[in-house]
Formats: C-alpha cells, sequence, structure tokens
C-alpha cells in the first residue's frame, strides 16, 4: 500500500516510469501540467529509491524553490533530506536524499547518489550536458520532471517523452480550475523584431510601456476583475514598475517582484497576497515556475512568441482552490489569438534539435476567436457567445447609397458575337448528336431571332429575289458578270428586309466557306449534305463537317471563298 496517496493521473505516472526504466530507457522525462502535483510524484519516486536502500538527488533550477522542496518533501513523509547550498542550515551530506540548485553544483564535487530527479527540466543548463555525458554517470537514470517539456533539442539528451495526463483532461477531472480569457487590447507589435525565437524586450517593452495599454490594463481589471487576487506579468522592471504605479494611483494595493527581490521580501508580499492586503502583484519573470498561490486572475502584458512561457504564465491561475469556479485571464497581448488555449497545446514527442518536415503544418489550426461585444476568446466554430451571448450576423459586402431608379439597357451584340455563339452551339450539336433545330432554338431564345443563315433560308424561298443588277436572263457568261464581284466572295448584302434585321450576311456566307476550306470539300455549297427542305445553315452538320469540325469556332468567319457558280448567286436558294 502506498505510503504518499497518489491521484489517478499521478498513479498513471508511476507506472509509465516503472515501465519505461525496466527497459533500456534511462533518461526518461514525465510531463505533468501545472498544478498536476509533481512535487507529490516526485516524492513517490523518492519513496520508492528509498525502499531499495538508492540515494537520490533532486535538483531545482533556482534558490527559492529550496526551501519550498525541503517543506513539501517534510509534508509528504520524506524527512531525510540534505540540502547542497551555501550555509544553509539543513546541509548534511550524510543525508540519502539531497537538494541542490544546477548553479551550486557547477562548483561543487558531484555527490554519489543512483537516482537523480530533474525539476522544471525544460529549463537547460550547459552544466546538466556536461554532467549526463560522463561516463561514471551513463548508467544513472535521470527523470526530467516538466510541464512543457518543449525546449529545442532537450531529446538529444533525454531519450522518452511521458505524457500522463494533459491540462484539458485535468480540468475535466476537477484537479485544475477553468479558465476563461479575454483580449481587452491588441497591441500593434509590426515593428518588434524576434531576437533568437522571442520578442525583444526593449522595443517590446516600449510598445507595451505606451500609456495608451498601461492605462487599458488597470481600467479593465477595474471593470471586470472582480477585486481577484491577480499576478501580472510584465516585459521588464521598467515596464513591470509603471504598471504598479498606474494599479497604485487608481487605488489598487499592489506589489511588486523581481529577481532582485529579497527572499524574506517576497515571503512577506505572498503573506500579503494571502491574506488579501495586496490584490495585484506585478513581475518580471520570477513567477512562472515554482509558485503555488491562491491566484484567480492573470493579466498577461507580455506578449510572446514562447509557448513555454506562455503555458507556465496561464498555469500559475489554474490551481484549484476553496470556492474558486474558475480564473480571469486577461490578455493584453494577443498570445492566446496568435498560439491557442493552453489546452491546445501538445507536442507528442522531445525536440531532437532537426527540423521535422510537416512541423509547422502540426500546428493548432482552429485559433480562438473573439467575441466583438465582450471580448472573450471563444472556441472556433462556437456561433454564440458563452459570456454574453452575442450571436454574429453575416455581413453583406454591398453598400447602399441613395439615388434614383433607372433602366440599365445592355448594349446590343454584334454580328461577330453572335456567330461565335453559333458556332458553340453547333460544336455542341455535333458532339452530342442533338437534332438540327436544337442549335437554331437556342439562338433565338438568346437573340429573339433566327439564326441568319435559317432566316435568311426562308425569306429567299419564299421571295426568290435576286441580287440588284443581276437577273436570270440571258447566257450563263451574261449571269456570271452581273452576279459575281471578284474580291468579294460570293455575294454580298441581301435585297430585302433581312439586311436591316440580321445586318451584313456576307459574313454567314464567308463562315461557310472557311468551313468549306477546313473540310477540303469543294462542292457547292447546295450539295453539302442538307436534306431538301431543310434550312441551308443545317447542311453544316452533314458531310465532310461532321467529320472535320474546326477546333476554333471563330474560324467560322474567316474571309474567303469561292465565288457562286453561274445561276447560283442566291446561295441561301439553294437549299
Amino acid at each position: 500500500m502506498d505510503v504518499i496517496e497518489l491521484r489517478p493521473h499521478q498513479h498513471k505516472a508511476i507506472v509509465m516510469l516503472k515501465a519505461a526504466l525496466k527497459g533500456k530507457t534511462r533518461r526518461p522525462i514525465l510531463q505533468l501540467a501545472t498544478g498536476a502535483g509533481k512535487t507529490r510524484i516526485a516524492a513517490r519516486i523518492i519513496e520508492l529509491a528509498r525502499q531499495k536502500g538508492n540515494r537520490v538527488l533532486f535538483l531545482v533550477p533556482a534558490l527559492s524553490l529550496i526551501d519550498q522542496t525541503g517543506q513539501e518533501f517534510a509534508k509528504l513523509g520524506i524527512s531525510e533530506v540534505g540540502v547542497i547550498q551555501g550555509m544553509h542550515p539543513l546541509t548534511d551530506p550524510a543525508m540519502p536524499v539531497q537538494v541542490a540548485t544546477v548553479q551550486t553544483l557547477m562548483n561543487r564535487q558531484l555527490p554519489e547518489v543512483e537516482l537523480v530527479i530533474v525539476d522544471e527540466a525544460h529549463r537547460w543548463f550547459g552544466f546538466n550536458e556536461q554532467w549526463m555525458a560522463m561516463e561514471e554517470w551513463r548508467n544513472v537514470p535521470f527523470i526530467g520532471l516538466s510541464a512543457t517539456p518543449w525546449t529545442k533539442g532537450l531529446g538529444k539528451y533525454y531519450d522518452l517523452l511521458l505524457v500522463a495526463a494533459t491540462t484539458a483532461e485535468l480540468i475535466e477531472a476537477g484537479y485544475l480550475s477553468p479558465f476563461r480569457v479575454f483580449a481587452p487590447s491588441h497591441p500593434d507589435l509590426t515593428g518588434v523584431r524576434t531576437v533568437g525565437d522571442d520578442y525583444d524586450k526593449a522595443q517590446l517593452s516600449a510598445v507595451m510601456s505606451e500609456s495608451g495599454l498601461v492605462a487599458d490594463v488597470v481600467e479593465n481589471w477595474r471593470q471586470h476583475g472582480e477585486d481577484r487576487p491577480t499576478l501580472c506579468f510584465a516585459v521588464d522592471r521598467a515596464h513591470a514598475k509603471r504598471l504598479q504605479a498606474e494599479f497604485a494611483a487608481a487605488g489598487i494595493p499592489t506589489d511588486y517582484v523581481d529577481c532582485n527581490t529579497p527572499p524574506d521580501e517576497c515571503e512577506a508580499i505572498r503573506v500579503r497576497f494571502a491574506a488579501g492586503t495586496t490584490r495585484v502583484v506585478c513581475n518580471v519573470g520570477v513567477l512562472t515556475t515554482g509558485v503555488d498561490w491562491d491566484v484567480r486572475c492573470i493579466i498577461l502584458a507580455r506578449p510572446t512568441k514562447s509557448e513555454m512561457l506562455y503555458t507556465q504564465i496561464i498555469g500559475r491561475g489554474l490551481r484549484t482552490a476553496e470556492g474558486k469556479q474558475d480564473c480571469l485571464i486577461f490578455d493584453h497581448s494577443e498570445t492566446t489569438l496568435r498560439l491557442g488555449f493552453v489546452t491546445d497545446i501538445h507536442h507528442a514527442e522531445l525536440d531532437d534539435g532537426k527540423q521535422r518536415a510537416g512541423a509547422k503544418a502540426a500546428k493548432n489550426e482552429a485559433l480562438p476567436k473573439e467575441c466583438p461585444s465582450c471580448h472573450l476568446l471563444k472556441q472556433p466554430k462556437v456561433h454564440a457567445c458563452p459570456a454574453c451571448g452575442f450571436k454574429p450576423a453575416k455581413q453583406s459586402d454591398i453598400e447602399c447609397e441613395d439615388g434614383e431608379l433607372v433602366e440599365v439597357k445592355g448594349r446590343k451584340p454584334t454580328m461577330d458575337e453572335k456567330l461565335d455563339f453559333l458556332g458553340q452551339l453547333l460544336s455542341i450539336v455535333h458532339e452530342k448528336g442533338y437534332r438540327r433545330g436544337w442549335a437554331a432554338n437556342q439562338y433565338r431564345e438568346r437573340f429573339g431571332v433566327w439564326p441568319p443563315k435559317a432566316a435568311a433560308s426562308a425569306r429567299f424561298r419564299r421571295r426568290r429575289k435576286l441580287w440588284p443588277g443581276c437577273s436570270r436572263a440571258g447566257s450563263p457568261t451574261a449571269r456570271r458578270r452581273k452576279c459575281s464581284r471578284p474580291g468579294r466572295g460570293s455575294w454580298r448584302g441581301a435585297p430585302h428586309e433581312a439586311t436591316s434585321r440580321y445586318g451584313d450576311l456576307d459574313r454567314a456566307t464567308r463562315a461557310t466557306a472557311a468551313a468549306r476550306r477546313l473540310s477540303g470539300f469543294s462542292g457547292a455549297p447546295g450539295s453539302w449534305g442538307a436534306k431538301p427542305g431543310a434550312p441551308a445553315w443545317a447542311g453544316f452538320l452533314r458531310g465532310p463537317i461532321k467529320r472535320q469540325w474546326p477546333s476554333d469556332p471563330s474560324a467560322l468567319r474567316r474571309l474567303g471563298g469561292n465565288r457562286c457558280a453561274p445561276g447560283n448567286c442566291m446561295f441561301f436558294e439553294s437549299v
């Protein structure tokens, strides 16, 4: 029976770790969300190691975590603890469990232990690389603990990532607090360059220290912060102190913490914060790890491109507490809009420093959307805002202006455009095998008239008029002289109302001649295969034309063609 009681996800983590160490793995790293109880899991690992008589070294990244870790171990029954750190009162090399910082071990002789547990393993030091590569330490297990083990190149030194539980799973199980994110401000970061993997601090501080943005932070907290105990994360010391001054000017009790704040003053601030005397603590990068305060509101006034920093900051507000329903997050940096919710950030394996194909594509595709009414950030594809119920309506791109209603008249199509359309219809007839009249009916439906050839053919059959100056009397030679027009094709114009209705019908005849040349057929127009009684243009669909239809309909309008045979000037009469 376990001496230290574990929650289900903590027990799962121990089982996964045991299975990994039974194999060839000597450098596993255990990922557990902020507030999941890494210290309790570490205590259970130490307890199991001590049952086998093994000595353990627990490594922390900062001096401030030495006493905190020792106190937590004492609460969980791990009492044989010594500290490697200056003149610490708990210094005792004989103790089987030693707690130390990386900075101290750099200048000390490494203790003889059989197990090393590295807390906050994502914070990588060059000393760790040298240490883990030493021959005498190759077979000693190094177990990493981190909520965000996503440091670039971390996979070169740790060989297995174990994810016991995600932030979303712990929130659903009730072990972490739900949260709501609002985006009250939208700073313009277009001119801020990127140094390494994050924004340049100097330029970022200049943007975020603008009086309008600082005032927005304070005013938004006064209106919507509900007087909750709040941590405010700033860019640098100047920015944090300006925020503190602005809160103080508004009558809000506010403290300030950075890496140079003495430990006793930090403890005093923690006590005031817990008692409610201090409502807001402005800090610069020191309250991102190892803080178990009762925080119910987070002000993110520090834009970042780092998923690790963002997740660690938000994690400060996700610990559960009595009477705490959720955590309010005021994101004045647009970081959530860029990176997504912390519950959506996942990595299935460690980064070994190699560029993987498709790594960027695997990133969050669906990012949060901002409610235009209350500025709540909601999941994508959520129509109604969960906070205020606002439902965005579809907006039209059409702009309406006052004016008078007038009739819009379209431009009349030219004969070339009509013939283009007719050529397309004839191609469809040829390809689909439609009846001959289909093209004529479609043409008439479009333009309100029959195709020029069909209409003219019908009129010529009825009226049988000849060209001006052309007569059937006389010899064939005389008729040829009267009817033919050298250099003009077979004929030009029409002698009746078809001319004014359809324009120059000579274009249709030239199209016919072009089709004859393309097909290689040299017979008389009337012998192109049209059935007796059918419109002359229907003959296009038969004979050699059907087998060799030109691919470009505009070819039907090319100039040229043979002259009429004697007595056959009236082409449409020859059906």
